[in-house]
């Protein structure tokens, strides 16, 4: 005899080798053997044999219509074999009955269940909304098959390319265009970048990197809303000094400046002046929000997304010509001996007579013409001539300060390698379309004018740090315990020593227009300049504010986020110059697992052939094809340069750096093996 069961909604069925009362035994046609409970046995016969019965149980079914078979249906619960008794005949056979039943099992948008083997109808309108669904559910999938259809032939659609950022790394699974992708995918046997990009979807490189960037940072957009900046209402002294700062020519946001007075006296007042929208800005205020919102101005070659918009920027800006408010830290020194005699921090305006620019005075302001006296540039400009005394001795501070925190540190910084400029012709401060002419120049790490502003925002930082902490007034620091590989520098409320710089506290503050960590800091060191003792009664932030520590795991994301995209952007222009200038091959040092850095270029690139070469063994590389959109360019070593390379190691943070150039692959969230979508830090400032 043979029994047809339920076992967990599948129909089986089998030959019964012993019964019990509440369970049998049955071999299925396989030779398994399983234990079926009694309550799941549906149907018992002698003939036909069960696969017979099953294939024509299942032939039958395809032929019942689910419409009649509803109307036919008694408006009570009822069992399979009763459907069958008014469907075909009364009484029905035994493949009629099993054809009732796989008919009902498979339609429970007309046929409810209502127990083993008995159902219950639907009523009407869910009839009509299932259908609808089930109507609609069929389009969606034509629609898909479409759309995976066009981009097996190389073709985008829309609703595709509308997609594209949100598909690749943010993916809603249950959506029809990451389902045409995955489809597409898998029939072609191509990775979804590659197929997106046979099919048109990226048109533009440059434009999948800043929208891709935008898309995971500023979903909402980067635009700034309507803010008026407020006002510094504070009655504050006018200080006796003539300041000056050194910036780039590009740089809009001018945080510092700095000032010399008694030279030649023996003690001389250093002033570090940093601008002081703290003085303003006050905490949980519309420009606080922008700022903390954004935490960081975003750098990239020809164009920056500043943290707060220019018309408040302009407002509290470190402009030549004005006497803008600041927060000054004055440090007296001993001229001879250049010991630290004390420090002072002012809440005051400061008259700014000059904005520098180093990009434009790096060839005049040398070392030669700053410990020189009698050394003078043919080309020398007229308005450094009496800051020339100042400039020489901030330079020979800084080489004083330098060499102080070496000893701390136990090793000397070394600056082997330039910093590359990157200039988009005839951009003039637009968003980048990614097709401008790019110009890759170099400036030599430690410059002179460089030195100067790094040590003494260093000083600034490091002495405000530790201010703050005798205060009791906790403010965003950033430490590391120890020089020792993989000892990263962590940001943190507790001021740590710096093992990196080499300092006992470091407190990001001389930023406060382009860092919000600098901001927050700044408010700390206004209520220290104002309160003294209390301060930390007075500060904006208490010891252990919850609030300070989410803007420090915030600031973290964000500010890694933006340099990672810095990192990237700049790899696409120097992959972009390389194109530009038709270089095929380069000169190139190795350093570890085959990868070599280019001498002349910011280009770190996998070089075949290097595997035998000892690390800093110089090569000719020949460059093969570069790939805009992964940032990838492959080289081959065509021959070695040198026959005794210099086997000292580099620096630990050059290694980091060197990886952070070597852009890795870019990071797809599309998954075409995944089963059906279910439902449902630099010393320098």
């Amino acid at each position: 005899m043979f029994a047809l069961f339920d076992e967990a909604g599948k129909f089986l069925a089998g030959r019964i080798l012993s019964e019990a009362e509440a369970s049998i035994q049955v071999e299925l046609e396989s030779g398994k053997r399983v234990k079926v409970k009694a309550a799941n046995v549906l149907l018992k016969f002698d003939k036909p044999s069960p696969s017979e019965l099953l294939g024509a149980a299942q032939t039958l079914s395809q032929g019942i219509e689910l419409e009649l078979a509803w109307e036919f249906a008694p408006e009570e619960d009822f069992g399979f074999a009763d459907l069958a008794s008014v469907y075909f005949q009364d009484p029905p056979t035994l493949p009629q009955q099993v054809a009732a039943l796989l008919r009902l099992q498979e339609a429970p948008h007309y046929f409810r269940r209502a127990g083993k083997g008995r159902f219950k109808k639907a009523p009407a309108e869910i009839i009509q909304q299932a259908l609808a669904a089930i109507e609609k559910k069929r389009v969606l999938q034509l629609q898909i098959e479409d759309w995976a259809a066009a981009l097996g032939r190389g073709e985008c659609p829309q609703p595709i390319r509308e997609q594209l950022y949100k598909i690749l790394f943010k993916p809603d699974k249950n959506a029809p265009e990451y389902k045409a992708v995955v489809e597409a995918s898998r029939a072609t046997h191509t990775a979804p970048l590659d197929l997106l990009q046979k099919a048109g979807a990226i048109d533009s490189p440059y434009q999948f990197h800043w929208r891709r960037f935008l898309f995971d940072n500023f979903p909402k957009g980067y635009g700034f809303p309507a803010l008026d900046a407020p006002e510094i209402r504070d009655e504050l002294p006018l200080a006796a000094v003539q300041a000056f700062s050194i910036d780039d020519s590009a740089t809009t946001e001018i945080d510092d400046a700095l000032s010399v007075q008694g030279l030649g006296e023996g003690t001389v007042t250093v002033g570090i002046h940093i601008a002081a929208p703290g003085l303003a800005v006050q905490r949980d205020s519309a420009v606080d929000n922008v700022g903390r919102a954004r935490l960081s101005t975003v750098y990239m070659p020809g164009y920056k997304l500043t943290m707060l918009p220019d018309e408040v920027v302009q407002r509290y800006t470190l402009q030549e010509g004005r006497d803008c408010p600041a927060v000054s830290l004055y440090v007296a020194l001993d001229e001879a001996t250049l010991e630290i005699r004390g420090h002072e921090t002012r809440l005051e305006r400061v008259p700014i007579a000059h904005n520098l620019r180093h990009d434009q005075l790096d060839t005049v302001v040398t070392a030669e013409w700053l410990q020189n006296p009698e050394f003078e540039h043919q080309n020398s400009t007229q308005p450094l001539s009496h800051l020339r005394g100042q400039l020489s001795f901030l330079y020979r501070l800084a080489q004083h300060l330098k060499a102080q925190r070496e000893v701390v540190r136990g090793k000397p910084e070394t600056f082997n390698r330039p910093d590359y400029t990157f200039k988009l012709v005839g951009n003039d401060g637009n968003e980048p379309t990614g097709h401008e002419q790019v110009q890759i120049g170099t400036r030599q790490r430690g410059a002179p004018l460089d030195l100067m502003v790094a040590e003494a925002m260093i000083l600034a930082n490091s002495t405000w740090g530790q201010w703050l902490a005798e205060h009791g007034v906790p403010g965003i620091y950033r430490s590391q315990a120890s020089l020792a590989p993989g000892v990263k520098v962590r940001m943190g409320t507790k001021a740590l020593p710096h093992a990196g710089i080499g300092v006992k506290a470091y407190a990001w503050s001389t930023s406060p227009l382009r860092r919000y960590t600098d901001l927050v800091n700044q408010w700390q060191i206004i209520a220290c300049a104002r309160h003294g003792k209390t301060a930390a009664l007075a500060a904006p932030f208490k010891p252990k504010d919850a609030d300070l520590f989410s803007i420090v795991s915030g600031f973290d994301a964000a500010y890694s986020a933006y340099n990672g995209f810095q990192g990237a952007i700049e790899r696409f222009w120097t992959l972009k110059y390389v194109q530009q200038n038709s270089i095929t091959e380069l000169v190139a040092t190795v350093f570890k697992d085959n990868m070599a850095r280019a001498d002349e270029l910011p280009l770190v690139l996998p070089v075949l052939g290097a595997q035998d070469l000892p690390r800093g063994a110089k090569v000719r590389v020949k460059l093969g094809e570069i790939d805009e959109v992964a940032l990838d360019v492959k080289g081959t070593v065509i021959e070695r340069l040198d026959t005794a390379p210099d086997a000292v190691a580099e620096e630990e943070a050059e290694e980091e750096e060197a990886e952070h150039l070597a852009a890795g692959p870019i990071e797809i969230a599309v998954d075409v093996n995944e089963a059906e979508a279910p439902a449902g830090d630099n010393p320098a400032p």
